[in-house]
């Protein structure tokens, strides 16, 4: 079982829902991004997505997507990211870390060299959102030889007969994209989120996490009420973007909002 697995085994055993924050590997410099993983792992996330940066990051909204721009521009690729959690594993070995990108700097790392590095460093799943699952399987052999969850995107437009297909390829949890559209937008309707969180059900056996749209501790318990775990991405890298040049306050700030928003689900 992989520790995704047992996270969420042992949410559900406690009748808890996952605290899934997002922040863009590199952003806010090396130092300052090692500095957010380890405070939102003490924060109460349970797992941590990081951002693999990259130039051209089509699905994300304008302050994710500003974000990946950041990281490129200081130099921050792949081995930068494994470093980051090699370094958080050396301190960590409960709190979930998963890799979310693009298809591209895993095709040129190579999915077979991405697998073993991916283990080596700690990293327990991956989600490419521009990968479909008919696409998948190559790097899926690769990340199953080390027992690396490979994590899929779900929306509101996702039809039936598509969502069966990714239950047989998809391990760790599904990532419910809430709204139609980019990252970071707005309208979170939480009676389509319930809808569509129940027809999911009728097909998938993982857990269920959900993001886009969430943005405080409000919309996170709302959220949380039927989810397995709430996702929470623009709203963090927001307050990186905004307090990049000062570290100790940017840290503290995501900190603090981390902390009510996990405060909130639990």
């Amino acid at each position: 079982m992989s520790r995704i697995s047992n996270i969420f085994k042992k949410l559900d055993d406690q009748d808890q829902t996952a605290f899934i924050p997002f922040i863009t590997a590199g952003d806010g410099g090396l130092d300052g991004c090692e500095a957010l993983v380890f405070t939102l792992a003490d924060s109460g996330a349970d797992i941590i997505e990081l951002g693999m940066p990259f130039s051209d990051p089509m699905a994300d909204g304008p302050v994710i997507a500003k974000s990946h721009e950041r990281a490129v521009a200081d130099g921050i690729n792949l081995d930068s990211v494994f470093a980051i959690v090699e370094r958080f594993r050396e301190h960590n070995q409960t709190t979930g870390i998963v890799l979310m990108g693009y298809t591209n700097p895993i095709e040129v790392y190579g999915y077979k060299e991405f697998a073993i590095r991916a283990d080596e460093a700690g990293v327990d799943g991956i989600l490419v959102v521009d990968m479909p699952p008919e696409e998948a399987a190559d790097l899926k052999q690769e990340l199953d030889k080390y027992k690396i969850d490979l994590i899929f995107l779900v929306a509101p437009t996702t039809t039936d007969e598509r969502l069966e297909q990714i239950s047989k390829i998809a391990s760790g949890y599904i990532y419910y994209v809430s709204l139609k559209g980019v990252t970071g937008a707005a309208n979170l309707d939480i009676d389509s989120v319930n809808y569509h969180l129940e027809r999911m059900r009728n097909y998938i056996q993982l857990p269920v996490g959900v993001g886009f749209g969430i943005k405080d501790a409000d919309t996170a318990k709302q959220v949380g009420e039927n989810a397995d775990a709430v996702i929470v991405g623009s709203a963090l890298v927001s307050i990186v973007e905004e307090l990049a040049s000062d570290k100790d306050k940017m840290v503290t700030k995501v900190g603090n909002l981390a902390k009510e928003i996990s405060s909130a689900i639990t």
